[in-house]
């Protein structure tokens, strides 16, 4: 008789047995493949943090080695009005401190054409054809600049429709043309031309090229342009302003260096004083101190954030219950803290500051940074930096920015860790290669149990069938001795 499953011939509790065998030899492999699996996934989680982290710190890094993000200049404003804004300003880097008085007089402005009134000759709604028969040219040219496109008017085109060929011309550079409705029988409809290229003697001029005589309406010269048809209601203009009385002209409503490194942008007429004569307002140009207290600021937090992450990762547990950080001791991330450490606590040749010390900034004992209280016979921390940033400001860029600054050598230092190819990724990757040895030897611990289970089965079956085969004897010898 076959046995199909373990202790049916001989009554044994045999599967029992069997399963217990298994899971004495399965558990402790079992216990130290899931503990290292998860001590493999808490160290590869961990060096992401880390990598994150210090991408993070890069970020704020990187806007301290630009010197231009350090060395800004803060312009203020105060007009006789808080109604009126006459003008914005906004100066380089480079452009010194200085106070300026300003005043605008004309703001900067392109021509502007009006065609004739009905009774005048022009037209009597936008519905009137400009060109009865035929084709015929207009160029539209503006006298300094070279700027010039031409449009083809083609027989029965209405003003309106003409408007609209105009606005809509792909080489059209800045005219517009509108119709104004007067609402009256004499005054019409006319139609408008505005040039929106500004500056003294950027005139616009309307070309009759063709000399079609009824487009002498809505044009200022002949093919020879040397007659006149339609004048400027209104001509081009530069702006014009006062620097601390001096008058300055420009083309445009920009003024472009007329302060060094300064640009100004015009936007309305200052007010006027009893005379008639415009009230200015004054400029002062001095440094973004706040934008870079702010700077210096985040770097001081994003350093102790990145600080307080490698602690939590590095961490050994104080009592017996207290876990360790998944990165305990380990040495990549001490070097690290010892490297960055190493380099804020170092002097930069080329600043007359020296460093951070001195810029009122401090390591701690625990390894953070901090614009210190401590006085050191020098001043606080903060007297220190409000110093510095008072008396060498522009001096602080260069402590951060250069091929030697503080914020070069650290991004130097960093980048061996975060990039692509670093040392970071580098364990990460030794990590992964871990995970998949661990991975292969759990499917040939597996391989191996199911050939142990195999064995114990055989093993025991042919137990089971011996027992059963004993039991079988021993019952008929009973039976035949009338037991």
């Amino acid at each position: 008789m076959s046995i199909q499953s373990l202790g049916v011939g001989s009554g044994l509790d045999l599967e029992s047995l069997v399963r217990q065998l298994l899971a004495a030899e399965r558990s402790p492999k079992q216990a130290r493949f899931n503990a290292r699996e998860e001590a493999l996934d808490e160290e590869i989680s961990a060096i992401g943090k880390v990598k994150s982290k210090l991408s993070e710190f890069e970020d704020i890094i990187k806007e301290l080695q630009l010197s231009d993000n350090l060395s800004g200049r803060e312009p203020t404003i105060e007009n006789p009005s808080e109604s009126n804004e006459p003008f914005s300003a906004t100066p380089s880097n480079s452009s010194l401190p200085g106070t300026y008085d300003i005043a605008v007089e004309q703001l900067a402005r392109g021509s502007r054409i009006e065609t004739a009134s009905a009774i005048d000759g022009g037209f009597t709604s936008s519905d009137d054809v400009v060109l009865s028969a035929g084709t015929a040219d207009l160029t539209f040219k503006i006298g300094n600049t070279g700027d010039e496109f031409t449009i083809t008017v083609a027989a029965g085109t209405t003003l309106a429709e003409l408007r609209e060929q105009i606005n809509s011309d792909e080489n059209n550079f800045g005219i517009s043309a509108n119709i104004i409705n007067t609402g009256t029988a004499d005054g019409g409809a006319r139609l408008v031309f505005t040039s929106d290229i500004t500056g003294e003697g950027n005139d616009l001029s309307i070309v009759n090229t063709n000399n079609a005589a009824e487009l002498n309406r809505v044009a200022t010269t002949d093919s020879s342009e040397t007659a006149s048809y339609l004048s400027a209601v209104e001509n081009a203009q530069n702006a014009i302003a006062y620097v601390d009385g001096i008058q300055v002209q420009s083309d445009t409503n920009k003024f472009e260096n007329t302060i060094q490194s300064v640009r100004f942008d015009v936007k309305s007429i200052s007010d006027k004083d009893s005379n008639g004569d415009p009230i200015a307002s004054q400029l002062t140009i001095g440094f973004d101190q706040e934008g870079l207290r702010e700077t210096i600021d985040s770097f001081v937090e994003k350093f102790n954030s990145l600080v307080d992450e490698l602690d939590e990762l590095t961490k050994y547990g104080l009592t017996e219950d207290a876990e360790d950080g998944a990165l305990a001791g380990d040495s990549m991330v001490r070097g690290i803290r010892s490297g960055l450490a190493s380099i804020l606590g170092s002097s930069v040749s080329g600043s007359e500051i020296g460093g951070l010390f001195a810029l009122g900034i401090e390591l701690t004992a625990d390894g953070k940074l901090e614009i210190g209280s401590n006085d050191f016979g020098l001043g606080s921390g903060s007297e220190r930096l409000t110093n510095a940033l008072n008396d060498n400001f522009d001096d602080v860029s260069k402590l951060f920015s250069g091929e030697t600054g503080i914020a070069s050598r650290i991004l130097a230092f960093t980048e061996e860790y975060t990039q692509g190819s670093g040392l970071l990724s580098s364990r990460e990757d030794t990590i992964k290669d871990q995970q998949s040895v661990l991975e292969t030897d759990r499917e040939r611990f597996e391989q191996r149990m199911e050939t142990y289970e195999a064995t114990l089965r055989a093993r025991y079956l042919n137990l089971d069938s011996t027992v059963a085969s004993l039991q079988q004897t021993g019952n008929a010898l009973f039976a035949s001795l009338g037991f």
